[in-house]
């Protein structure tokens, strides 16, 4: 199991972003997180295979009709121990 932390530039709070990822990664049975960062980007943890990722990265650039999607920098991770399904954080 791959682990890779995303960090998403544009216009990407406000426009259901978390949201779409949440059910993309659920989608793909990636197991993770998505929120909002205080800088006005949105952080994901997603843990799958090489070509989870692939799929995974490709949907964060495309994002939700509302979204402009700047610039994505993906990191690599260490996997996180008990995640086994993907959520979105401080959502509430």
């Amino acid at each position: 199991m791959i682990a890779k932390r995303y960090i998403v530039r544009g216009r990407v709070q406000g426009v259901g972003f978390r949201w779409f990822v949440d059910h993309e990664a659920r989608t793909l049975g990636l197991a993770g997180w998505v929120r909002n960062n205080i800088d006005g980007t949105v952080e994901a943890l997603a843990m799958g295979s090489d070509q989870q990722h692939l799929v995974f990265a490709g949907k964060l650039r495309q994002g939700p009709r509302a979204a402009r999607v700047d610039e994505v920098t993906e990191l690599p991770a260490e996997p996180v121990d008990g995640l086994t399904t993907f959520r979105i954080e401080g959502a509430w």
